[in-house]
């Protein structure tokens, strides 16, 4: 085994970020406000917080392509949370 293999990766520096569309609390909080409003305002919340995260993951080194998929799979999380959120409230009332 080389020293290298025995010392781990070749490059440190490597940053793993934990998932957007992981972070239930957030995914819940953003279905929660996206659905509570309407129009512009849906529109504008919605821009601000991809925006808002994308220049998070920026700031802390990830790479622009990354970045970006994360987003996109934050904004599908997102979406399959409406879509509980509003069956919930279809078995409710």
């Amino acid at each position: 085994m080389s020293s290298q293999a025995m010392n781990g990766p070749t490059n440190p520096t490597t940053i793993a970020f934990f998932p957007l569309a992981n972070r239930r609390d957030l995914v819940r909080r953003s279905a929660i406000e996206l659905d509570r409003l309407n129009g512009y305002a849906a529109t504008d919340f919605w821009k601000a917080t991809c925006r808002g995260l994308g220049n998070e993951l920026l700031a802390l080194g990830c790479p622009e392509d990354e970045m970006r998929a994360e987003i996109m799979d934050f904004q599908a999380a997102v979406q399959v949370e409406l879509m509980w959120l509003h069956r919930e409230e279809a078995a409710q009332g």
